[in-house]
């Protein structure tokens, strides 16, 4: 009994911090879901779903929520693409290797603000995008990539995926790395052809790896909020409002502190049912390789 309380009792101090700041937060913020609680109206008593039938009827939640989905979907799938053919480069032999990965790492390190400020120069009407666009005629005059409705979601997203198309090259590469390079060899005895061995051999043994780091990147970008806040603070017209942001106005500038939460509630429920789709796939996807 002893040898098994003892480690048990060296993991309750970690245990209990991770319950202090995760776990508490989540529960008190559900249980604020269904209340009115309001800074500014003083206002805070147990009102029921209250709050979820409002936020069914809440177009600008909607719109928010939607728009969040798009911009995790469009920059999880090019930013796994584009890591998993850095990585697929990154893993060729070639002088100077160790120096190009630390280098293509440059842009995940900086911090997120900064590079939210670097492209809000770069895209701006006097930025070096349109100066570059006017000087080789692409276009006649400059456009206004971050006040356009249709244009500022997608200057958004080319954002996230420069910072973190690095870390998917990142996880993508240590999978190619666990791969026995005798398979290589075999294929290349047997006559199968590069394509042939990346389809039929590479690709089934890094998809565990790939799905996984998926499941992360997505995560990690449904809950976006400092780059739309930085970049256009939601705006124009909340055609980059994502529920992060929706959410922060709601709580900190409306004092809507019931509403709010409800909010961040849905957040929370999205992510794991994204979560529980990509751990299904991830199953059946491993007991199909056996």
């Amino acid at each position: 009994m002893r040898l098994r309380l003892g480690p048990l009792l060296l993991v309750v101090p970690m245990l209990a911090s991770l319950l202090a700041v995760s776990l508490y937060p989540v529960l008190r913020t559900i249980w604020l879901a269904f209340r009115n609680t309001s800074l500014a109206a003083q206002g805070d008593r147990f009102t029921g779903l209250a709050n979820a039938r409002r936020l069914a009827s809440d177009s600008h939640f909607w719109k928010a929520w939607r728009q969040t989905l798009e911009f995790t979907a469009a920059t999880t799938i090019a930013e796994t693409l584009l890591g998993l053919v850095i990585a697929l480069a990154l893993y060729k032999r070639f002088r100077g290797r160790g120096f190009v990965r630390a280098a293509v790492l440059v842009p995940w390190a900086i911090p997120t603000v900064v590079t939210a400020r670097t492209f809000s120069w770069l895209f701006d009407q006097g930025g070096l995008v349109n100066y570059l666009l006017v000087k080789t005629h692409l276009v006649g005059q400059p456009v206004n990539f971050l006040g356009s409705t249709t244009l500022a979601l997608p200057t958004l997203m080319a954002a996230d995926i420069w910072k973190t198309t690095p870390f998917m090259a990142l996880l993508l590469l240590a999978g190619l790395q666990t791969i026995p390079p005798g398979l290589d060899e075999a294929a290349r005895i047997d006559g199968a052809s590069s394509w042939s061995y990346f389809w039929r051999v590479r690709l089934p043994l890094l998809m565990p790896t790939l799905l996984v780091a998926s499941l992360l990147r997505a995560l990690d970008a449904f809950r976006v909020f400092d780059l739309p806040y930085v970049v256009t603070g939601g705006g124009p017209a909340s055609s980059t409002e994502t529920m992060s942001t929706y959410a922060y106005n709601v709580l900190f500038s409306g004092l809507e502190i019931g509403y709010g939460s409800a909010i961040a509630t849905s957040m929370f429920i999205t992510e794991v049912l994204i979560a529980c789709a990509f751990g299904v796939f991830i199953v059946r996807r491993v007991r199909q390789e056996g």
